[in-house]
C-alpha cells in the first residue's frame, strides 16, 4: 500500500523525522518496501501564468511564451510542451534553480531566441511520472507563490508490504493508530458527520447471498456535476498513493478507500432498474466489467444486480453498462461488507487484482460501510454538488462477526516475552490501538475493535505488546530447559545402522517425494488403497505412494537417461495406505539396482547384477538381526510387478516381510527400462528387530567338532536343515557351519550335497568321542526324517 507521508502526519502527530518513522514502521511488522521522496530541491520554482504565446520562428514544435512570474515580473520562456497555452498556470523554474535529476536552470538561447527559465512537467519536478506536458495547476493558484508551498511539498510516497493478517492498516486511519501507539501520540482523525437527507429518493436493497454478503448500504445523490474538477489537494494525495485522478465521483470513492480502508462503488442511478439485489451469480453468467473485459461467472461469485441485470462483481470490479460517465447526473453510492471467503481468489480467477479485492479478501471492518458512505457523500457534495437521499441499510446481523473480549495474564506476558513490561505501558498500547481495555486482578481484559480480525487469543495480544513496545528492546536470551533423553530399545536396530550397511555395500541413499502420479501407481498395479490428495501440487503428484519402489525406480530411470549405466539406490521412508480413517503409515526400506554387479575394475570380468547379488544384500541386512534362522524366502504369492521366475517373497517367522527380484518384463517395458533392473522392498520393523544380547558363562571345557555331508533334495532350504539339527541336539550344539555345497557327479539329479561342521560343547564336562558320535547319529536321523536326507559316505 502506498500513501503520502504528509497525509499520515495530518492524521497523527509524529515527533520524528522520516527515517525514524520508516524504521519504526518496519520494526513493528509493517515493512517499508520503498520510500520515494517528492518535491525535494524545488527552491526557485514558482507558480506562473502564461499570458502570451507565439510560434518559434525557427522551430515548428517550439513556442515562445511570456509568463507572469508574480509581482508584475514577466519572463520570456521557450517551451515545447503541447499543452502550453494562454491562461493556464504552470510551474516555472527560474534561472539558478536546481531541479531533481541534476537539471540546472540558466538563461539560454534556443534556436536564436532567448529563454529565461523553464516551464516544467510533473516528471521534471520529481513529483510524478507524467512527462506528457506541463503540469497544469488550478486557475486559483497564486501567481508567484513557491510551488512547494502551494503543493504541500516536500513529501514522500511510502509503500508498505502489508501481511495478510493486517487489513486494518490498508486505510490511513487504521495505520495512524499503529503510528500513534509507536510514538506515544494520538490520532487526530475526527468523527465523520452524518449528511442529512435533503431528498426522499431511495432504492430498495435485497440480500440473497446469505452469509457471503451480510451488510449492504446504498444512497442516491441527485444533481451531481460529474464534470467538476477534483480539488488539487485530493488529486495530489491520490497521485502520491499511486492512484491516477479520474473524475470527482471515482476520486472520492478512491480517496475514502485510502483514508478509511473501505472500498466503495458508484453507479449511474438512471441505469438501474428496481431494487438492488445482492446475490450469487448464475452458472455461466457473463458481465462486462469497467475495463471492457467480459467476466464469465459461476455461483461461487457474488454479484450486485438490479431486477434486470448484473451491475458489478462484488468486491472486485463494477460493471461497464452502469458506470458513471460525464453524462451522469444521479449517482447510487454503495458501501458493503462481504465475507472474506466469498471474495478470496475471485479476482485471480478472472485474471485480475484490484484495490477492492485486495482489501475484501483480507477482511474489511464490518462497521466501516456507514462511516465510509457518509464521508464519501460529504466530499462528493462539496466537490460536485448534488442532494443526498436517505441511506438504505440491508443487513443480516446473525452473520456479522462479534469480537469477544480476550484475556491477557501478567505472568503469561512475562513468560513469553522474557521481560517485564509495565502495566501502564501495556494499557497505553492497547488503548492507542483502539482496543477496549479493562484491568483485572491478574492482567487485562481486552476487547479488540471490529477492524482487528487477527486478535483472537492471548498470544495475539502478546504479539501486539511485543511489536509496539519494540522487538529490539527484548534481549536475546538462550532458552533454558531440560531435554529428556529418548530411551534406546536394545531389541531394535537404529535406522542409521541399516543406512550404513547399505551404503557400505555400494548403494546411494535417495529421497523421493511421498506424492506420485495415480497413473504410475496404476502401471505398477499398486493403486489399491491409495490416498488421493485434496489439493495436489500437480496432476503428476496427486496421490500418496503405496510403495517406495515406483518413485525409486523413476529416480533410477532418471539417472540412466544421463549415461549412468550402473545405478544402485536405496531409500528408508514410509508408504501410505487408505483405511477409511487416517491413512496407515508403514515404514519400509527399498533397494533398486541395475547395470554391472561391481564397479568397473581389472580384477575380475564384468557381469550384470542378478538375483543372487540382491539376495546377498538381504543376507547382510538379516545378519544384523542376529537371528537369520527366523528368515526364509519362497516363491508363493508374488506381486504382479515382480518377475515370476526371478523373484521371491521374504518371510520372517513365516510372515511376509517383503519381496525381491527382477521387475516383470511387461512393467519394465512400460517404464522404458531394460531387463536388468532388480528391486527389493522390505517392511522396516521386521528388518530392524534383533535378538537381545545376553551374557553367558565362559565355557571351562573344550568344544568338539564333527563334520558331516548330507545328500538331500535341491528344494530343501538351509534354514530347514539348521532347524532340524538344532532341534535334535539342543544345547549341546554351540553352532553349525555350512562350508560346502556340491552338485554333480556322484549326486543324483535334483539333489545336492551340503557339508557342515557341528560345534559341540557341554558346560559341565568334557564331551567324549562316544558323546560326539551319538550327537552325529541324532543329527543324521533328524535330517533323514525331516529333510529326506541321507549321509554320504
Amino acid at each position: 500500500m502506498k500513501f503520502s507521508e504528509n497525509w499520515l502526519r495530518e492524521l497523527v502527530d509524529v515527533d520524528a523525522d522520516r527515517a525514524a518513522l520508516v524504521h519504526a514502521l518496519t520494526m513493528s511488522g509493517l515493512e517499508v518496501e520503498e520510500v520515494t521522496p517528492l518535491g525535494d530541491g524545488l527552491d526557485g520554482v514558482v507558480v506562473a501564468e502564461i499570458v502570451e504565446t507565439s510560434k518559434h520562428p525557427e522551430a515548428d514544435r517550439l513556442q515562445v511564451c511570456v509568463v507572469d512570474a508574480g509581482q508584475g515580473e514577466r519572463l520570456q520562456i521557450v517551451c515545447g510542451a503541447p499543452n502550453a497555452r494562454v491562461g493556464i498556470r504552470v510551474p516555472l523554474a527560474r534561472v539558478g534553480a536546481n531541479l531533481p535529476g541534476g537539471i540546472h536552470i540558466k538563461a539560454a538561447k534556443l534556436r536564436g531566441v532567448e529563454s529565461f527559465g523553464m516551464l516544467c512537467s510533473a516528471k521534471e519536478l520529481g513529483i510524478d511520472a507524467d512527462a506528457s506536458g506541463l503540469l497544469e495547476l488550478p486557475a486559483d493558484a497564486p501567481v508567484g507563490q513557491p510551488l512547494a508551498t502551494f503543493l504541500g511539498l516536500p513529501d514522500a510516497s511510502i509503500e508498505l508490504k502489508i501481511t495478510p493478517n493486517r487489513p486494518d492498516v490498508l486505510g490511513l486511519v487504521g495505520l495512524a493508530h499503529d503510528v500513534a501507539a509507536l510514538f506515544g501520540s494520538h490520532v487526530r482523525a475526527a468523527g465523520v458527520a452524518e449528511v442529512p437527507a435533503s431528498i426522499a429518493t431511495t432504492r430498495g436493497v435485497r440480500l440473497e447471498a446469505g452469509a457471503d454478503a451480510p451488510r449492504y448500504l446504498g444512497r442516491i445523490i441527485e444533481g451531481v456535476d460529474t464534470t467538476a474538477k477534483t480539488p488539487l489537494w485530493m488529486a495530489e494525495r491520490l497521485r502520491r498513493a499511486g492512484l491516477r485522478p479520474i473524475s470527482p465521483v471515482v476520486d472520492v470513492t478512491n480517496y475514502v478507500m485510502m483514508e478509511l480502508g473501505q472500498p466503495l462503488h458508484a453507479f449511474d442511478n438512471d441505469q438501474l432498474t428496481g431494487s438492488v439485489v445482492v446475490r450469487h451469480a448464475g452458472e455461466g453468467e457473463v458481465l462486462k466489467l469497467l475495463d471492457g473485459s467480459d467476466a464469465k461467472l459461476d455461483p461461487s461469485f457474488v454479484v450486485i444486480a438490479d431486477e434486470a441485470k448484473g451491475l458489478a462483481v462484488a468486491g472486485v470490479m463494477g460493471g461497464f453498462d452502469s458506470r458513471v460517465t460525464d453524462a451522469t447526473r444521479n449517482v447510487f453510492l454503495e458501501a458493503a461488507h462481504f465475507a472474506p471467503a466469498a471474495i478470496m481468489g475471485r479476482a485471480r480467477k478472472l485474471g485480475m487484482h484490484t484495490d477492492a479485492s485486495h482489501r475484501f479478501e483480507r477482511g474489511v471492518d464490518p462497521a466501516l460501510p456507514k462511516r465510509a458512505i457518509e464521508r464519501a457523500t460529504e466530499l462528493l457534495i462539496q466537490i460536485a454538488g448534488g442532494k443526498a437521499g436517505p441511506i438504505t441499510v440491508a443487513e443480516r446481523p446473525e452473520n456479522l462477526r462479534e469480537h469477544a473480549p480476550v484475556l491477557l495474564r501478567h505472568a503469561r506476558l512475562r513468560r513469553v516475552l522474557g521481560i517485564d513490561v509495565a502495566a501502564a505501558e501495556v494499557t497505553r498500547i492497547f488503548t492507542a490501538l483502539g482496543m477496549g481495555v479493562e484491568e483485572t486482578a491478574d492482567g487485562w481484559r481486552v476487547t479488540p475493535p471490529s477492524s482487528r480480525f487477527d486478535i483472537e487469543r492471548e498470544e495475539d495480544l502478546i504479539e501486539e505488546v511485543a511489536r509496539i513496545h519494540g522487538y529490539e528492546r527484548i534481549p536475546t536470551t538462550t532458552p533454558a530447559g531440560k531435554i529428556a533423553l529418548e530411551p534406546v530399545a536394545e531389541a531394535r536396530l537404529p535406522e542409521m545402522a541399516l543406512r550404513d550397511q547399505l551404503a557400505a555395500r555400494g548403494y546411494f541413499e535417495a529421497v523421493t517425494l511421498s506424492f506420485v502420479s495415480a497413473e504410475l501407481l496404476k502401471t505398477w498395479q499398486l493403486d489399491h488403497a491409495s490416498v488421493p490428495l485434496a489439493n495436489p501440487l500437480s496432476a503428476d503428484l496427486a496421490v500418496m505412494r503405496t510403495s517406495l519402489l515406483p518413485g525409486l525406480v523413476e529416480a533410477l530411470r532418471h539417472n540412466r537417461a544421463r549415461q549412468q549405466e550402473r545405478v544402485r539406490l536405496f531409500e528408508v521412508a514410509r508408504s501410505f495406505h487408505a483405511t477409511g480413517g487416517a491413512p496407515d503409515e508403514i515404514g519400509r526400506v527399498a533397494v533398486v539396482a541395475s547395470g554391472s554387479a561391481r564397479a568397473e575394475q581389472w580384477g575380475e570380468p564384468s557381469r550384470g547384477v542378478d538375483f543372487y547379488d540382491l539376495k546377498g544384500d538381504l543376507d547382510a541386512l538379516i545378519a544384523h538381526t542376529g537371528e537369520p534362522q527366523r528368515w526364509a524366502v519362497d516363491t508363493d504369492g508374488l506381486p504382479a510387478w515382480l518377475h515370476p521366475g526371478r523373484g521371491a517373497r521374504v518371510l520372517r517367522d513365516g510372515q511376509p516381510a517383503g519381496f525381491l527380484g527382477a521387475l516383470h518384463p511387461a512393467l519394465a517395458k512400460a517404464l522404458d527400462l531394460g531387463p536388468d533392473v532388480y528391486v527389493m522392498e522390505l517392511a522396516l520393523e521386521p528388518i530392524l528387530a534383533r535378538r537381545m544380547p545376553s551374557a553367558t558363562r565362559v565355557a571351562r571345557f573344550p568344544a568338539v567338532r564333527r563334520d558331516i555331508a548330507m545328500d538331500l533334495p535341491e528344494d530343501v532350504s538351509w534354514a530347514s536343515v539348521e532347524g532340524a539339527v538344532r532341534g535334535a541336539l539342543g544345547e549341546l550344539l554351540t553352532s553349525i557351519r555350512l562350508f560346502d555345497r556340491y552338485v554333480g557327479k556322484g549326486v543324483e539329479e535334483g539333489r545336492k550335497s551340503l557339508a557342515m561342521g557341528l560345534i559341540l560343547q557341554d558346560a559341565s564336562r568334557t564331551l567324549t568321542d562316544d558323546d560326539a558320535d551319538a550327537c552325529v547319529a541324532d543329527a543324521v536321523k533328524a535330517l533323514e526324517q525331516t529333510c529326506k536326507a541321507k549321509l554320504r559316505g
